[in-house]
């Protein structure tokens, strides 16, 4: 009897990923799916605290592909090993903080050690030849599976036909010929194929799904690492960095202002870990002090807070400051006019 082939697929909760899976899958290999978790995904964690953000699915995409493909998904927390990714990246970084490169490379060494301790044959990823300018080039793409350890078990469906055949093509476990020559930017060909798949409602294509792409968020990042004086994090420091307002008008503080409900009521959760205040005379937001902040600085960040309320046109607001989860004291200020907020100061 013909042995039943095992891969391992990446999957990320996008349409490549569920595609190349998917194309195992009409060759009758077996596939378990694997999803790391680095804390800088985009998907599900906004989305989620916001609530202009309420009708749209809350639903883990990685989950929702394997459900809709009927695999076993395996979810692994990477946060504190990926941190070298992020701090020390052999290959450097993309146009923001993105290590796009070493962070492929990460992803399939960890896929391909997991492989070879479940006894798996091969790994899938859905990576297409020059949809990404940094990891997805026809000359990085071998740098992936050299440096990842996995060699030709590194199948990649969706362009493999552009590619050198992999040990799985070579020894007949798959079929070349009903592999896919995708290549480029344009995911018309994707989309098509998931339509003849009879799959739909899958998470935007192109929508990318890491914070590190993200020139605002990478900005608040380099000036996290500037403010501490030193190149580390912690995962509530990147959580926070993608909620809420953030202002640094002094280099020994930030001030994190929430924009709505949702938000505040996230920010709710860290009250005990920073300096906090809130508007008791008007209706308003919930902002955290990120630093050594001294008096005259609570009184400037009191301000601003009040200028994000609704006594934004007040002679003067009440504003609570508490510091952790101590009692409160009130300050009463005049909100700082936005004519007299920098620029600079926004990050």
């Amino acid at each position: 009897m013909t042995q039943t082939r095992t891969a391992v697929a990446l999957i990320s909760g996008g349409l490549d990923s569920m595609l190349a899976a998917r194309a195992m899958l009409e060759q009758g290999i077996r596939v378990e799916g694997i999803n790391f978790f680095t804390g800088f995904c985009v998907e599900g964690h906004t989305h989620a605290i916001r609530s202009r953000d309420r009708g749209r699915p809350k639903r883990n995409n990685a989950l929702w592909v394997a459900e809709q493909l009927g695999i076993r998904l395996h979810i692994v927390d990477v946060s504190e090993p990926y941190k070298d990714v992020v701090l020390n990246p052999r290959h450097g970084y993309g146009h923001n903080l993105n290590p796009c490169l070493d962070c492929k490379g990460f992803m399939v060494a960890r896929a391909h050690e997991w492989m070879l301790e479940q006894g798996y044959d091969f790994l899938v990823t859905g990576e297409v030849v020059g949809q990404r300018p940094m990891s997805q080039r026809r000359d990085t793409m071998p740098v992936v599976a050299r440096e990842s350890g996995a060699g030709d078990r590194l199948l990649r469906p969706l362009c493999a036909k552009l590619l050198p055949p992999t040990l799985p093509e070579r020894e007949g476990w798959v079929d070349r010929e009903r592999l896919f020559d995708f290549s480029g930017r344009s995911r018309k060909p994707q989309m098509a194929l998931a339509a003849r798949y009879g799959l739909h409602d899958y998470a935007q294509p192109a929508g990318g799904c890491c914070f590190l792409t993200d020139e605002r968020y990478s900005a608040k990042l380099a000036d996290l690492w500037r403010s501490r004086g030193r190149r580390d994090y912690e995962l509530d420091d990147i959580l926070l960095l993608k909620v809420g307002r953030h202002l640094r008008p002094r280099r020994n503080f930030k001030l994190i202002v929430a924009r709505e409900e949702g938000e505040t009521r996230f920010l709710e959760g860290y009250r005990k870990q920073f300096t906090n205040l809130t508007t008791v005379s008007h209706a308003g937001p919930l902002a955290l002090v990120d630093g050594e902040a001294s008096e005259e600085d609570l009184v400037l960040a009191a301000r601003l807070t009040a200028r994000f309320s609704q006594g934004r046109e007040a002679p003067r607001v009440r504003v609570a400051v508490a510091r952790g989860d101590g009692e409160p004291r009130v300050l009463e200020v005049v909100p700082l006019p936005a004519a007299e907020i920098p620029k600079e100061w926004y990050l």
